[in-house]
């Protein structure tokens, strides 16, 4: 018999019952019933429930062990009765009889645990890194994400790419983020610059006549961290193709996106491939506030600027006149609350730095609010019927210069949609963003970005 395992933890099944088997693990979590300790040991692949019974020398080990100590435990596997079956586990049909234990780590106490969901503080989780990377979730995520790339390898390749590995010490090239630096030894007081993208030599491939490139690349890019990626190093899938329109682009890598999200997508529905929206820049900035918007939200920002001009809500009225944008963002149903929402919502926007939303709740029928009172009741009808508001609807406005109203719309957005349980988190919605612009103005520098 083999020193550790005869089996895995998550590989025996009903036809092995009555087997001598031989488990190797971590002790998960142990359950007394009544003098007879149930264990399960976990392993990379799965978990499987281990009996120790009274009085026998497996359970006297076991009972003084603390959770996550290694064991190797010999037994004899058996069938649950169908009511001890457990539908959860792969192995949840059979259990194993303990008839030895022998110790190979035992565990101090634990600073986190590792059985459970439990919500752990960043610091303690990065202190303790191998114990938060055992956790069911995150064990599970970094397997999944392997097979992503494992599938999108195999798909790249079907759709006639080669993955090439480009050097991750360069020159510095502008990206549009800070480089990473790093001393040269040979060449004192020089530098290489860690790739923020690996643009200049996918192109020197493509002008080398190797046609379809792609890889998973690490980008290293100095900035600050965001909701969405990690500070300093992030993996995209890179690509470049050679002598082909943008239609044929869209054609070659839908199916391919597609397919990976279906593949991984647990049953949820995803946007077919050939059938992505294609969303210009500008529409989508205007509608969503956003240039990755999330499709799963029903609310459309929509450009009311023109039902201020000349408003007796005098702040919108004024700031139309010096240029700015109003944009409307409809929160439905939301009026049937209390107006807690509202002031909530005004107390995050200047939260995020802005000088607040205005609003308008409606209340079986009736507008109420600041901008309501003050707009003009006939105005105010208008306003509504625009927009399509209910008779329990609730409408939030962002002004400001154009960028700046329409990220605060977007941020409006999403917390709406948030808050009021409005999107469909049980499908993915994909698209393709368009005709982006070659050059944006930013605000702060006063300067054009590339």
């Amino acid at each position: 018999m083999h020193a550790y395992r005869t089996h895995t933890c998550g590989a025996l099944r009903e036809a092995d019952v009555g087997t001598a088997v031989r488990l190797s693990g971590w002790v998960h979590r142990k359950r007394d019933h009544g003098g007879v300790l149930f264990v399960d040991l976990r392993d990379h692949y799965g978990i499987t429930q281990m009996v120790a019974k009274a009085d026998s020398e497996a359970l006297r080990v076991l009972e003084g062990l603390r959770l996550e100590s290694v064991v190797t435990i010999d037994g004899t596997v058996v069938a649950r009765g169908p009511e001890a079956t457990n539908p959860k586990m792969e192995t949840g049909t059979i259990e194993v009889v303990a008839d030895a234990v022998t110790v190979l780590s035992t565990a101090a106490e634990l600073p986190l645990p590792v059985a459970g969901e439990q919500d752990y503080p960043e610091d303690i989780r990065l202190r303790y890194r191998f114990l938060d990377l055992r956790r069911e979730t995150l064990h599970a995520n970094i397997v999944k994400r392997t097979k992503i790339i494992s599938d999108m390898r195999r798909r790249m390749e079907g759709a006639g790419f080669t993955e090439y590995s480009t050097p991750i010490l360069t020159a510095s090239s502008p990206e549009g983020a800070r480089d990473f630096l790093v001393p040269s030894r040979i060449h004192p007081g020089k530098f290489y610059a860690l790739p923020q993208a690996p643009q200049q030599y996918k192109q020197l491939l493509m002008v080398a006549g190797f046609d379809r490139y792609f890889q998973i690349a690490p980008c290293f890019r100095d900035e600050d961290p965001r909701a969405d990626r990690l500070p300093g190093e992030f993996y995209q899938l890179d690509l470049e193709m050679s002598f082909v329109t943008q239609e044929e682009v869209w054609d070659t890598m839908e199916p391919v996106i597609a397919q990976v999200f279906e593949q991984f997508a647990d049953g949820k529905p995803v946007t077919p491939a050939g059938s992505f929206p294609r969303i210009p820049h500008a529409e989508a900035l205007l509608k969503y506030g956003s240039d990755k918007p999330d499709l799963r939200n029903p609310i459309a920002i929509v450009d009311v600027t023109d039902h201020f001009v000349g408003s007796g809500f005098g702040i919108f009225a004024s700031l139309v006149e010096s240029g700015a944008r109003i944009r409307a963002i409809p929160a439905p149903g939301a009026g049937a609350g209390s107006r807690k929402f509202f002031d909530e919502m005004n107390n995050w926007a200047r939260g995020e730095g802005y000088s607040g939303l205005g609003y308008i709740n409606i209340k079986d029928g009736v507008p109420g609010g600041p901008i309501a009172k003050n707009h003009g009741e006939e105005a105010t009808a208008k306003l509504i019927a625009a927009l399509g508001l209910g008779d329990n609807d609730g409408v939030f406005f962002a002004a400001g210069k154009e960028a700046q109203a329409a990220k605060l719309a977007g941020l409006a957005r999403t917390r709406v949609g948030e808050t009021l349980d409005l999107i469909d988190k049980d499908r993915f919605a994909l698209c393709w963003i368009v005709d982006f612009p070659f050059y944006e103005y930013d605000e702060d520098t006063k300067s054009v970005d590339f």
